[in-house]
C-alpha cells in the first residue's frame, strides 16, 4: 500500500484543479484500491486560484455583479471567510482572457476596470486581509483601469482626464482618492516573477497571449513606461523593476503602487495555508499535473514549484498532462510523465478530459512498481 498525495493544478480550459484531482483519484483507484490517497488541488494564481483557496480557509463564496474586461457586464464570485476576516479574490473571473470570446477584442481595448467593484464588495464586507491572485488575465494596463474604478484621477498637461490606458504616454499628475485605506493587508499572488517593462516585461513576454502584436509593443510599453516614471516621480517606493511587477500585464505593479499590496509566488501563498511540507512529509508518492507541461511548468507554475520540492524531500513524483513536452527538467524532476495525448487526439482530450485523465491515471497505476519509484527512473 502507498501513501498517495494527488496535488493537480487546472487543466486549463478543461477541469479544474479539484475536478483534475477527483479523476486522477477515481482512476488510481480502479487499478490500486488499497492506496491511501489524498486530494489535495493546486494553484498558482491563475484561473481558479480563488476555489482553491478558499476550500482552505474554509471561506464562503459571495457573487457581485461588475464588468469583464471589455466593459461588458458580468457576475463575479469571490470569498469572505467572516472569522478572520478575509477576503479571496481571483481577478481570472473578472477581467481573465478565458471569459472573452477567442480574438474578438484587441488588449487596448481592455483594462481592469471591473475589478475595482470587487474590492469595494469585500471591503464593505468587513475584510481586513485580502488575497488575490492575478494569473489568466486579458490585459495590458499596468493596473489602470483597476486605480481608476477606486478613486483615482489620471490627468495630462492640461488637466484633461485620461480614461484609457493607451492614453497614458501624455500622463502628467495622479491624483490619489480622499480614503486610500482598503485593508490592514493585501497579498497578491503571482504566477512570474517578470518586471513591468522590457525584454522581459508584461507588453513584451505576455502580450502576444493576449493579442498584442510586435507593432503594437512600442505604444503599450510608453504608456506602461510613462505611468511607471509619473509613479515613481509621486510616490515611494518604486516598483517597476520588482519581481512580478509585469504579472497580470503590469496588474502586479497597479496593486503594489495603488493598493500598497505586496507579491509573493502564489505556490507560496499556497503552500503555507495547506501546510504542504506536513503533507508531503506523510506521502510516499506525489502525482502532479496540469493543461500542459513544458519549459514554463518550471518558471514559477505551481506543478513545477510542487515536483521541485519533493525532489528536495526526496518524494517521488509523477506528472500527467494534457500535452507533455519532455525537457531535461521534466527528466530531472519527475520519475515518470504522461500525457492524454499519448492515449488521444488533443481534441478528444479537450471534449472528454475527465475520462481520459481517470484512464490515464489507471494506465500509470496498473504499470507502477512500487519498488522501482524513484527520481533515478528516466522519464
Amino acid at each position: 500500500m502507498l501513501r498517495v498525495l494527488i496535488a493537480p493544478d487546472k487543466f486549463k480550459g478543461t477541469l479544474c484543479a479539484a475536478d483534475a484531482a477527483r479523476a486522477i483519484a477515481k482512476g488510481w483507484r480502479q487499478a490500486r484500491p488499497k492506496d491511501a490517497l489524498q486530494l489535495m488541488p493546486i494553484t498558482d494564481g491563475g484561473d481558479g486560484f480563488g476555489q482553491v483557496m478558499a476550500s482552505l480557509l474554509m471561506a464562503k463564496p459571495r457573487r457581485i455583479l461588475t464588468i469583464d474586461a471589455a466593459h461588458r457586464p458580468c457576475k463575479s464570485t469571490w470569498w469572505f471567510e467572516p472569522k478572520t476576516k478575509t477576503a479571496i479574490l481571483e481577478s481570472a473571473r473578472v477581467v481573465g482572457l478565458a471569459m472573452l470570446p477567442p480574438q474578438k477584442f484587441h488588449p487596448f481595448e481592455l483594462d481592469t476596470f471591473g475589478l475595482g467593484a470587487v474590492v469595494c464588495a469585500a471591503r464593505e464586507a468587513g475584510a481586513r486581509h485580502c488575497l488575490i491572485g492575478i494569473g489568466g488575465s486579458a490585459t495590458n494596463d499596468g493596473g489602470f483601469g483597476l486605480a481608476r474604478s477606486l478613486g483615482w484621477q489620471f490627468v495630462d498637461s492640461k488637466n484633461r482626464s485620461i480614461e484609457c490606458w493607451t492614453d497614458l504616454s501624455r500622463l502628467a499628475r495622479i491624483l490619489p482618492p480622499k480614503s486610500r485605506k482598503w485593508f490592514n493587508s493585501i497579498r497578491v499572488a503571482v504566477d512570474v516573477q517578470n518586471p513591468l517593462l522590457g525584454a522581459k516585461g508584461a507588453t513584451r513576454i505576455y502580450g502576444p497571449q493576449k493579442g498584442l502584436r510586435p507593432l503594437d509593443f512600442s505604444c503599450a510599453e510608453s504608456c506602461l513606461e510613462r505611468l511607471s516614471k509619473v509613479c515613481a516621480v509621486q510616490f515611494e517606493p518604486k516598483f517597476a523593476k520588482a519581481k512580478g511587477a509585469g504579472a497580470a500585464g503590469g496588474l502586479g505593479f497597479g496593486l503594489m503602487t495603488f493598493l500598497n499590496a505586496r507579491l509573493e509566488p502564489g505556490f507560496d501563498s499556497l503552500a503555507r495555508l495547506a501546510s504542504i511540507d506536513k503533507r508531503l512529509a506523510s506521502a510516499d508518492l506525489v502525482i502532479t499535473g496540469e493543461g500542459a507541461i513544458d519549459a514554463t511548468t518550471f518558471m514559477g507554475k505551481a506543478t513545477g514549484q510542487l515536483a521541485q520540492r519533493c525532489r528536495k524531500l526526496n518524494i517521488p513524483c509523477l506528472a500527467l498532462a494534457g500535452v507533455m513536452h519532455k525537457t531535461a527538467q521534466t527528466r530531472t524532476n519527475f520519475f515518470q510523465s504522461c500525457a492524454l495525448s499519448e492515449l488521444t487526439s488533443v481534441r478528444q482530450a479537450q471534449s472528454k478530459a475527465a475520462f481520459w485523465l481517470q484512464r490515464l491515471a489507471c494506465l500509470v497505476a496498473t504499470d507502477l512498481n512500487p519498488k522501482t519509484c524513484s527520481l533515478e527512473k528516466p522519464s
